[in-house]
Parts: C-alpha cells; sequence; structure tokens
C-alpha cells in the first residue's frame, strides 16, 4: 500500500453517506444499498455483478493498481450509464475535479443518467468533487486539463479545440493505433500544441486485451454457437488476434486464423467466422467476402465482433449475421461492458493515467508511468 490517502465512507441508519471532506479515494463499507436519503442507487443495466458498492471496490483497486493520482486537476468526461457511470466516479476518487456531460443519449435520460452518476457519487464519497452539465460549455472546455474522448465529449473537432488552453491533453481511451479522426481533429491540437497520446491497455495494471477472447465467446454464444467442439475462424489482421485466439481455444474450439476470406481458408466447413478487421473508410467485408461465404460455407454465422460489414449482400447471400441490430460505422458489435464492468473500470482508468502522465508533464514521469501511454 502507498502513502496515499484511503478514507471510509459508511452509511448511516438511514442510509445517508458519513464521508470525510473531499477525499483523495474511498473505500467503501457499506451496510445497504441506499446511496443517500433512503433512496436506492438504481443502476440502468440491473446485473448484479454491478452493484454499485462492487464497482466502488473495483474502481479503488484500480486506482490503486495504477497509481492514479490527479489532484489539482480539472477532468472533461462524460457522465453514462451502465459500467460507463464510472468515469467521472474514478477521476473524482483520485482527486480531480470533475465536469461530466450528462446530455440524454439512447440509452437514458439526462435526469437518469445524473441521478445514477450522482448517487454512486454519493456512495464513493466525491458527490462535491462532480459537476454534471448538459453541455459543452465553452467556459467548462477553457477550465479543463483533461479532456477524454468519452462519447459525450466528442467530437473534439477544431472549433472545440479553439477554446482548450495549450496546456490541456487528451488521453484516447483506447490504443493510439485504433485512433479514429472522427473522435479528435488531431491536426487542431497540435496546432496548440495539445498532447494527445492513446492508452497501453495491454499494461499489466489495465490489463484490457484479455477481455477480449470472453466478448467473443459471448458473441458465439449469443448467436447460438456453443464454442467447444465448433470450428470457428478468426479473421483478423490487427493486435486483438492472440488474445482473441487463446480464450476460443481454452473453451474448446477449432479455431483457424486468416486475415483475408479465401475459397481456399473455407475448405474447412465453419460454425462461424469472426469478423475482427480495423475499420476503414468502406466496409472491411464487402459483397465479394459475403457470397463467398454462402457459397463456400452455408449456414456459417458471420459474427460481426470489429470491423464493417456489407449487411445487404450479407442478406442477400443468405449469410446469418450477428449481432442482429447493425453496429454504428468503425465500431464494436460488443461493448466490453457486456462481460461485467471488470474491463470498463480498467480502460478507465488507464485512460485517465495517460491523463495524469500527460498533464504532469512526459518529461517529469517515470518510467513506471510512461508505459501506460502510447505516441500518437
Amino acid at each position: 500500500m502507498d502513502s496515499r490517502d484511503w478514507r471510509q465512507v459508511e452509511c448511516g441508519p438511514s442510509g445517508a453517506v458519513v464521508s470525510p471532506p473531499r477525499p483523495v479515494r474511498a473505500r467503501v463499507v457499506t451496510r445497504s444499498p441506499t446511496c443517500c436519503g433512503g433512496n436506492t442507487c438504481t443502476m440502468t443495466d440491473t446485473r448484479p455483478g454491478l452493484d454499485p458498492r462492487r464497482l466502488i471496490r473495483l474502481m479503488s483497486e484500480a486506482i490503486d493498481r495504477c497509481h492514479l493520482d490527479l489532484s489539482g486537476l480539472t477532468v472533461l468526461t462524460e457522465a453514462a450509464t451502465g459500467a460507463y457511470v464510472v468515469t467521472p466516479v474514478i477521476a473524482a476518487m483520485a482527486g480531480a475535479d470533475v465536469y461530466a456531460l450528462a446530455a440524454g443519449t439512447a440509452y437514458a435520460s439526462s435526469e437518469e443518467i445524473q441521478e445514477l452518476t450522482a448517487g454512486v457519487a454519493r456512495l464513493a464519497g466525491v458527490a462535491e468533487r462532480i459537476q454534471l452539465v448538459r453541455r459543452k460549455d465553452n467556459t467548462i472546455v477553457e477550465s479543463a486539463d483533461i479532456v477524454t474522448n468519452s462519447g459525450q465529449v466528442r467530437p473534439i473537432d477544431a472549433d472545440m479545440v479553439s477554446h482548450m488552453k495549450p496546456s490541456s491533453v487528451v488521453p484516447l481511451m483506447y490504443e493510439s493505433w485504433e485512433y479514429r479522426h472522427t473522435d479528435v481533429d488531431l491536426e487542431a491540437c497540435r496546432a496548440r500544441n495539445i498532447t494527445v497520446a492513446g492508452t497501453n491497455e495491454r499494461h499489466p495494471d489495465v490489463d484490457v486485451f484479455s477481455f477480449l477472447g470472453q466478448m467473443a465467446i459471448m458473441q458465439l454464444h449469443d448467436a447460438g454457437i456453443a464454442v467447444r467442439g465448433s470450428r470457428v475462424l478468426l479473421l483478423c489482421d490487427n493486435d486483438f488476434s492472440p488474445s482473441i485466439m487463446h480464450d476460443l481455444k481454452s473453451a474448446g474450439a477449432d479455431v483457424s486464423q486468416a486475415r483475408q476470406l479465401t475459397a481456399d481458408v473455407l475448405s474447412l466447413h465453419y460454425d462461424a467466422v469472426i469478423l475482427a478487421m480495423h475499420p476503414r473508410e468502406v466496409s472491411v467485408f464487402t459483397a465479394v467476402e459475403a457470397r463467398l461465404l454462402g457459397q463456400e460455407a452455408p449456414g456459417a454465422v458471420l459474427i460481426q465482433y470489429w470491423g464493417d460489414a456489407d449487411r445487404a449482400a450479407l442478406a442477400a447471400a443468405g449469410v446469418p449475421v450477428w449481432p442482429r441490430e447493425e453496429p454504428r460505422a468503425g465500431h464494436m458489435g460488443i461493448l466490453p461492458s457486456a462481460v461485467g464492468p471488470e474491463p470498463i473500470v480498467r480502460l478507465q482508468s488507464g485512460g485517465l493515467k495517460v491523463g495524469q502522465v500527460l498533464a504532469r508533464g512526459v518529461d517529469k514521469a517515470s518510467p513506471e508511468d510512461l508505459a501506460f501511454v502510447q505516441v500518437l
């Protein structure tokens, strides 16, 4: 255990939180699931693994692992639902003053997002550190030291960048090779000397890649494929491959891998083809691949893990596809949160750690801290 302050937060008899003033971090010792004033902290994702008390323990452990210290810094991020509720709370638990954008989304209204975030923050003893706002006001942008590329914050376009102070930084909540120009205007940032960097998701204290295979297995199960004993082709051209292959093999699948779909690759009759290709400006799985898969492996399911696919061509070729709802262009077909809050807590903590390192000054960072950062 390091020298940073650990505090306890307890719920009183009425359920009201009794907490120390402005803690750096909070370890929760609760006796009931109430957050404040007897009101239940309701998660939009009702799976018991997202119990707020468990989330706060996971957040505290992640802060400790990453030696995350944001004291004296202002963070602009988003408030969200499900496992993503943790982002502003992690920042506040690590000592930051936080602006969290909480406009309504397709998943919840602004009021629901604010209630959820405030409830978890109260339980963690850091509610006074988080200001929930509905829009990206320029005065807020101007005050931020760390700006995350989270959903409600992006796009961090040229106009937004023009209001950011030159000392502000943008940590990407993914690895640098996954950079999307629609998220952040990199040239505008560089013109103002605003540093942008990716998060090393394979750092042992982050270790998000260890969940990639579990996500693929979950997609296969949801599509009605048992995995064990199934013949699976992984179509992958990026660094996700080793993690996905490892877990599929461990789960008993007969797995092959290719970077391109050809008739030779499909000489075995597969139960499923997992599409895990780096997105491009156009579909990575075109009508040509759809016809080939339909002809050479009738009945094989295309699992759209990452990379855009021509869904009309798949339907025309009679290729079953999962998930049923097409992912947004460039986005994954399954969120890491599908397997639980752990990968989200780890990723957001790692991304905020990158923000810490950049904001404090890369030239002042230790080799251990620099290992979290991926130069863009």
